[in-house]
């Protein structure tokens, strides 16, 4: 099914990152098992900015990446939960097992809406997973990466 829009509390449903940790706003576009499209509104009083640059603030690449993680999970997440390989609140944890070729382009800044493009590459049954991301602010690109994840209790 291509064209599923999650909200913030859809999305607090399937993955369990809250404030401060929880960036991404919102996903659009999904298509099961294979795409979605994720945003962060990134606003000047996010934490961060307080200590990354604070006469010049920078949204830090790690949490860069740590957005297309968070849309990666609620991708896969989405899913297993279609396929009834588990239910909203039986298994909710992504780890992290490689990130690959992240590179980051352009800043992000307050005031930017960063749109995240994300694919599922391989997956290997219900634990192994291989994505792709490109964010973008506009049209330009700003940060790119490849990262596997797995999921250890499906």
């Amino acid at each position: 099914m291509k064209g599923l829009v999650l909200s913030i509390n859809d999305i607090k449903n399937i993955i369990p990152h809250r404030y401060p940790f929880l960036m991404i706003d919102r996903v659009e576009d999904m298509a099961l098992g294979e795409s979605c499209v994720v945003y962060k509104n990134v606003t000047n009083n996010e934490w961060y900015f307080e200590g990354h640059f604070p006469e010049h603030p920078i949204m830090p690449g790690v949490l860069i990446i740590e957005a297309m993680a968070q849309g990666a999970g609620v991708l896969a997440f989405s899913t297993l939960f279609s396929e009834n390989v588990c239910k909203p609140g039986e298994s909710d944890i992504v780890y992290f097992t490689s990130i690959e070729n992240a590179k980051f382009k352009k800043p992000v800044i307050p005031g930017d809406v960063l749109r995240i493009q994300i694919s599922v590459t391989q997956r290997r049954g219900n634990k192994f997973w291989r994505f792709n991301a490109k964010a973008f602010v506009g049209d330009i690109l700003s940060d790119e990466a490849d990262f596997r994840a797995m999921i250890p209790e499906v």
